[in-house]
């Protein structure tokens, strides 16, 4: 079966293109490998996404939704000293000073769902095993059917949103590692942890441990659940670690001063997972036939909550580069890929900020007492006005 798109993965990257692009009157098809809803770390929205949200016609679902508000992110040092909260109405107007915690299960729903009310098909259950090339260009996709039969299809123009999978730039072996950021993470959620009140309820806080190796992530989610994670280099957090997940968490949790109050007596809701975090980025976001959006073009480092910002962001470019292409009858990567550029832009401001996190002799205080102009930049960046 032929569509004029086919998008290899239905999460914030793959929804967000194929809502686009269906509106414009495009046949489009997203292959999923995950049955909705699924369980996905990686809650935190910046205030960025408004105007793709906006754009998406989705918005106003946010603000009617249960997910927690949030207005600042927080940063604690390694003596579990609180810094200022980065209040983001602080540069934005009041509609765009405020973003959310989301429950992944239910924002990836809800972006999917919106997709297909612009008139995507969706299939569930199907793994893509391979993408199918006609020279140097794309033409359709292989793929695992839930009966387990195989199925060919065929499209213009193939969408890579299979994040980490990242499907076409390991097939053509087109990436680069970022060898000073290959983080690995072990989270979980907990029940009854303490809040912050008021404004600051549903903040993103940074804890650093004492020994500056690692840091943990505070994420307020609906039902008075809360998503804690700790974070270090590879190295340093899991290699020769003859222990458990659970063992090395609660190893870091006694270097955290900030985190420790917090979690005390908290309900555990889940067994610890461990994720490898390896920064990377594909050498090219397009070809003939081709592009990719999200995590299947690069991953960075979740410091800053920049996952899904990226996601949405990259998802929107392309769709508008793909709507383009049909206009003109053009499939080239040149013509699939002429975001790329404006996409790096913001892209990199976030990563400079990201390893200067990484720099053991960085603190954001200490910063912003010897440049204090500069912290509407700092801000700017975490609200994800960084294009």
């Amino acid at each position: 079966m032929e569509y004029d798109v086919i998008i290899v993965g239905g999460g914030p990257a793959g929804s967000t293109t194929a809502a686009l692009v269906a509106e414009s009157g495009r046949s489009v098809l997203v292959l999923e490998r995950d049955v909705f809803p699924r369980f996905k770390i990686g809650e935190s929205l910046m205030p960025g996404t408004y105007w793709t949200l906006q754009r998406l016609g989705i918005f106003e679902k946010m603000q009617a939704s249960a997910f927690p508000k949030k207005f600042s992110v927080q940063f604690f040092g390694k003596s579990g000293k609180a810094g200022a909260p980065f209040y983001f109405k602080e540069n934005e107007p009041e509609e765009r000073a405020q973003t959310w915690q989301v429950l992944r299960s239910d924002f990836d729903q809800l972006m999917i769902d919106n997709a297909v009310e612009k008139g995507t098909v969706v299939q569930h259950g199907v793994s893509v095993l391979d993408v199918v090339f006609d020279g140097d260009r794309a033409t359709g996709v292989i793929a695992r059917m839930p009966d387990k039969s195989t199925k060919e299809f065929k499209a213009k123009v193939i969408v890579d949103a299979s994040g980490q999978s990242a499907l076409i730039s390991r097939k053509l072996k087109n990436i680069t590692h970022e060898t000073d950021l290959q983080n690995a993470a072990i989270y979980t959620h907990f029940k009854g942890a303490v809040r912050d009140c008021g404004v600051d309820e549903g903040a993103t806080l940074i804890m650093q441990t004492e020994t500056g190796d690692s840091w943990f992530w505070y994420i307020p989610l609906p039902n008075d659940v809360v998503s804690v994670g700790v974070v270090g280099h590879i190295d340093y957090l899991l290699k020769n670690r003859k222990v458990s997940a659970e063992e090395i968490f609660n190893l870091e949790l006694a270097k955290c001063k900030s985190m420790i109050p917090r979690v005390d007596g908290a309900e555990q809701l889940f067994p610890f997972k461990a994720t490898k975090e390896f920064s990377y980025k594909a050498e090219s976001i397009a070809g003939n036939g081709w592009v990719l959006v999200g995590d299947a073009f690069g991953f960075l480092d979740p410091i800053y909550s920049s996952g899904i910002f990226i996601a949405l962001k990259s998802g929107e470019m392309a769709a508008d580069a793909i709507i383009e292409a049909f206009e003109k009858e053009n499939f080239t990567g040149t013509q699939l890929g002429k975001f790329e550029d404006d996409l790096q832009v913001g892209i990199e401001a976030i990563r400079r900020l990201v390893y200067a996190f990484y720099s053991k002799e960085f603190s954001f205080g200490k910063f912003l007492q010897q440049f204090p102009e500069c912290r509407r930049d700092i801000i700017n960046i975490l609200v994800g006005n960084v294009y």
